[in-house]
């Protein structure tokens, strides 16, 4: 078996981007929440 080869800086950089994207959105999302912007009947 060959090892699989480590992502590039380039893969490594994109995921790590995605990553704090979807934390800063699902903050975010809690902060509307919480201030009432977004109505508590819109959330499940």
């Amino acid at each position: 078996m060959s090892d699989p080869e480590p992502p590039t800086s380039q893969e490594s950089r994109t995921a790590f981007n995605e990553d704090w994207a979807a934390t800063a959105v699902g903050l975010l999302l809690l902060v509307l929440v919480l201030t009432g912007v977004i109505p508590t009947g819109l959330v499940p």
